[in-house]
């Protein structure tokens, strides 16, 4: 939903006397102060701001996999290839490369040409010299993910695409304890000459451009810059991309300025032909020199209401996915609110390429395991979550249920496939708990193991209001089974953390698909990438061999039929308790232009302009 735009103001053209004019040309020196003439004013500049409402991690790509931190990855480092901005379906396109790769042996042997002449931003590493992005800076890149030393939580993600010889020189580093050595050469993953670089690998990657476009990840870094900070690059990111970081102040403010170095590059979206929305940006835009803004400013408020109230008070040029809280004062009967009309906010509202997932961690001896009692516990626990009250009080109806792993947007997405995650059933999950020995054996009036020792549900949470009123909501749900539940409250990066390690026991987690192939939200479930993005740490050989499968098969029946055997497996066991698609309603003030909100891509920035001009008095 959009509003009509905003009336352009008027701007006063000036125009110079003919006498200067003819001075100038002569080749008069330009009136100075001495000369009674002020110096013309500098330009304003164009500067946006808006809010996380979780804190950052890092902006070292190999350590990163939260979606706020790889929001400022892909905009300091660039892939070799982007997403169309406002293509709709998806569409790739070369960034630093020169042309789409070429494919060859069944899709194991990819090949990409780079542009010649994209340099990385100044840096004190490259010793006062323009430092030119080459085919090994990519080799470079991703053999970081493969150092033991960095403990990558995205390794297991590299890992899955078996680049030939990159997963076998890790495991000989790890065996002889010893350094990485960037400088031994891997067969996968060469720089064939100063502009093309090769990936060979073990089995067909039809997909394989995804890899190649996922800029938050696999952009490039420069290895000087990464020797001369040892253990400290996630402070002192050096990229190619059209911004580069000037001030961090972490956990509470990110400043992001143009990059001077950055190449020249235009504006060229392309929309369909049937994108009003989409065919009035490009026609705007099209043929701008990108970025159009010099500066962005990211404030973390975790807190929604002082993030809502920031944004009314124009402090902030947009809030992305407005909070449930104030969602019916910002578009009451999903109409744009009269008072922010007025303003020239504009509001752009739709299904994300979302999930909202509870975690149980498959290794932990209360609610872990694959014996038919701990299969049953979960499936009670997730029948006592009445997920229909909380998309209507806490997500105030902001949101769809959940069937399964599968995201709206993707490939696997099946709207017309239905899972008992969407079942609400106290009946139902106590008839389970029963019938497993879950049952109160000492009176006490909460149910044990059964084995009879103590049954507590450690449940992780955050300290924000959003995570409180989903706590207060699990406690109600699990008062109602007779569970004793106790919640481990912390910041959502130190439980993160431990939730790598194997620490907690269940959590909320969310996962946003970053590739129109279904198969990036299966990754959770994959047994390889336990400890990486399967934080459940779920192993299970059916499953596996299924992700297998998918990773190799061109799209088509036999892969929609492996998707579907997929989902089935991960409704059963329930390593995860998935719970909704979210609606993402983002508001913007009438100086922003340009704004669409991206599905799988994080990077925008560069693709928005600020006018000043149209911002409305006192906001």
């Amino acid at each position: 939903m959009k509003l009509p735009p905003h009336r352009a103001t008027r701007r006063a053209l000036t125009l110079a006397a003919p006498a200067v004019l003819t001075g100038l040309a002569a080749g008069w020196p330009s009136p100075g102060p001495a000369q009674g003439a002020s110096a013309p004013p500098a330009a304003k500049k164009k500067v946006l701001r808006y809010a996380f409402r979780v804190a950052e991690t890092s902006f070292d790509p190999t350590q990163v996999n939260d979606i706020y931190s790889r929001t400022i990855t892909p905009h300091i480092f660039e892939g070799l290839y982007c997403y169309d901005h406002l293509a709709r379906p998806v569409k790739f396109k070369p960034l630093t490369a020169a042309a789409m790769p070429v494919a060859s042996d069944e899709f194991r042997t990819w090949t990409v040409k780079l542009q010649p002449g994209i340099h990385f931003a100044d840096d004190p590493a490259f010793n006062g010299k323009p430092r030119e992005l080459v085919a090994e800076d990519y080799v470079y890149s991703i053999k970081r993910y493969a150092d033991p030393a960095l403990k990558s939580p995205n390794w297991t993600s590299v890992d899955s695409y078996k680049l030939l010889g990159l997963a076998a020189e890790r495991k000989r580093t790890l065996a002889a304890k010893q350094p990485f050595d960037y400088d031994v050469p891997i067969e996968g993953l060469r720089a064939i000459d100063r502009y093309t670089l090769q990936f060979k690998l073990e089995t067909p990657r039809p997909r394989f451009v995804e890899f190649l476009a996922a800029s938050d990840l696999y952009g490039a870094v420069a290895r000087e810059v990464v020797e001369a900070h040892p253990g400290a690059v996630g402070g002192h990111p050096v990229g190619t991309g059209p911004f580069r970081l000037k001030q961090w102040r972490r956990a509470s403010l990110i400043v992001l300025e143009r990059n001077p170095a950055y190449r020249e590059r235009y504006y060229d979206a392309e929309p369909g032909a049937d994108d009003a929305e989409g065919q009035a940006i490009a026609a705007r835009f099209k043929g701008r020199r990108i970025p159009m803004i010099d500066q962005v400013e990211i404030a973390i408020i975790e807190e929604n209401q002082p993030r809502w109230l920031s944004f009314l008070n124009g402090q902030q040029d947009l809030i992305e996915e407005v909070p449930a809280d104030f969602i019916t004062q910002a578009l009451p009967n999903n109409q744009i609110a009269p008072h922010l009309a007025k303003q020239g906010v504009q509001a752009y509202r739709r299904v994300r390429a979302d999930i909202g997932l509870t975690l149980f961690n498959m290794e932990h001896p209360v609610v872990g395991g694959y014996t038919p009692e701990k299969v049953a516990l979960r499936r009670a626990i997730s029948l006592g979550v009445d997920i229909e009250r909380e998309i209507r009080i806490v997500r105030r109806g902001q949101a769809i249920p959940a069937q399964g792993p599968a995201v709206p947007h993707t490939s696997s997405y099946d709207p017309a496939f239905k899972s008992e995650m969407s079942e609400y059933s106290p009946a139902r999950a106590q008839a389970l708990l029963d019938l497993y020995g879950y049952t109160d054996k000492d009176g006490d009036g909460w149910r044990e193991l059964p084995d009879g020792s103590p049954l507590l549900l450690e449940i992780s949470t955050q300290p924000d209001q959003a995570s409180r009123q989903l706590a207060e909501l699990w406690q109600r749900n699990m008062d109602a089974l007779k569970l004793r539940v106790e919640f481990k409250v912390a910041k959502w990066p130190e439980q993160l953390k431990a939730a790598r390690a194997g620490g907690l026991m269940m959590w909320g987690v969310g996962s946003l698909a970053d590739s129109p192939d279904g198969i990036g939200t299966l990754r959770r479930y994959h047994g390889a990438q336990s400890g990486g993005q399967n934080l459940a740490r779920f192993r299970q050989p059916a499953f596996d061999a299924i992700y297998e499968k998918l990773e190799v098969l061109p799209d088509g029946p036999e892969r929609e039929t492996l998707f579907r055997e997929a989902k089935r497996i991960a409704v059963a066991y329930m390593p995860y308790r998935a719970h909704a698609h979210r609606y993402q309603t983002d508001l913007a003030h009438a100086q922003l232009l340009g704004y669409r909100k991206t599905l799988f891509w994080q990077e925008w920035w560069h693709c928005v302009d600020i006018d000043d001009g149209l911002r409305v008095a006192g906001v």
